[in-house]
């Protein structure tokens, strides 16, 4: 069996995570590695990811990239298209080019400016996680997860079949978008949500004036804000390459505040009411909408009474009931539906039968 190799310009978080899942389908998948920061090499090297790792694009690289069978372009957006100019003239016949940025219009436009679109295909994983670098990479945050597929122009069916099979082997849905539409779907799904995020932490920043706010913040406006903690770097680069599709749903987004503004303002209560219920729905709806990255979670939140052995008990209780427990977490606040216990369980009849026992042992559910 010829032994398959991979070629990455960019090892960070995505990059790290696609070559570990890799590795992990094919132990003897040879992997080549790009990436200015030689630490991250040298991790990957530690650990028997990167099997030949270079910190220069210079010939002996470039060369050694070109002659694999898939090149991942793992760089920020904004330098995927220096590395596609870097790589062209190296390139094999046989070599498929794919990257892993979340704007696809631009560098589908850059590849078709170098004739290379009959070679590309546009990838974008839409995994991630508000670390960043090779060290915080896991192949796990792949799994289930939707791998964008955005073939170029005339590029063979066997070539997107070939990176399909991949994509599948590291546990990934591909799905397959014109690049167009991929950018207005992200825009609003994912870079839109970046920008409410960090905006929503730049306002209590900004109203904190006795540090107070950051003091008492707890799991709503932290769940929320989570995705602002991503690498400013990115994300600067994100919006200046998606910044038409990103605008348009901006636009959007701050017409639906100023009629939501208008209608609190007014206090119409029937607005409100079908404002958050539509929400609540098509939100919930998520979690049937088949394979995709959003399941649906079975936890019950517990008041839990601050004594000792409490914990214990309620788990005895549980298990003594036959109930399996799937995972369970002490939560540090008491907001609105969120106990201090959070119990999350395998299926919906463990949960039911989970809070048949707790209440008929005096617990509070919320």
């Amino acid at each position: 069996m010829t032994r398959k190799s991979y070629g990455f310009m960019g090892l960070g978080l995505i990059g790290g995570s696609i070559a570990k899942a890799i590795k992990e389908a094919d132990p003897d998948a040879h992997i080549v590695a790009l990436d200015a920061n030689t630490a991250s090499l040298d991790l990957a090297k530690k650990e028997q990811i990167a099997d030949e790792i270079f910190s220069t694009p210079d010939s002996q690289s470039l060369s050694r990239l070109g002659s694999c069978e898939f090149v991942f372009l793992c760089a920020p957006v904004s330098q995927n298209d220096r590395n596609l100019s870097l790589i062209k003239e190296y390139l094999s016949e046989d070599t498929i080019l794919t990257d892993t940025g979340s704007v696809k219009g631009a560098i589908h436009e850059a590849v078709a400016a170098l004739f290379l679109s009959h070679r590309f295909i546009g990838g974008h994983p839409m995994a991630g996680s508000e670390k960043s670098g090779f060290k915080n990479a896991n192949s796990a945050i792949l799994e289930n997860a939707y791998y964008i597929l955005t073939p170029g122009e005339n590029v063979p069916k066997d070539r997107v079949h070939a990176l399909d099979e991949l994509v599948r082997s590291m546990r990934a849905i591909p799905f397959v978008l014109e690049n167009e539409q991929h950018d207005h779907i992200t825009a609003a799904v994912s870079h839109l949500p970046h920008l409410i995020a960090s905006g929503l932490v730049n306002l209590v920043h900004d109203q904190d004036e006795d540090g107070m706010m950051k003091t008492i913040a707890a799991g709503g406006f932290k769940d929320i804000t989570r995705i602002a903690s991503s690498s400013p770097v990115m994300w600067q680069s994100i919006c200046l390459s998606n910044t038409e599709q990103i605008l348009k749903l901006l636009d959007a987004y701050t017409a639906l505040l100023s009629d939501m503004r208008d209608k609190l303002s007014q206090k119409d209560e029937t607005y409100l009411y079908d404002f958050f219920e539509q929400a609540k729905s098509y939100r919930d709806s998520f979690h049937d909408a088949g394979s995709g990255p959003i399941k649906k979670e079975f936890a019950l939140y517990v008041d839990l009474k601050d004594e000792t052995g409490a914990l214990a008990k309620t788990a005895n209780l549980l298990a003594d009931a036959g109930i399996s427990i799937k995972n369970i977490g002490i939560m540090h606040n008491r907001e609105f539906q969120e106990g201090a216990l959070r119990i999350e369980f395998y299926d919906e009849s463990s949960m039911e039968l989970a809070r048949t026992t707790l209440s008929n042992n005096q617990y509070i559910l919320f």
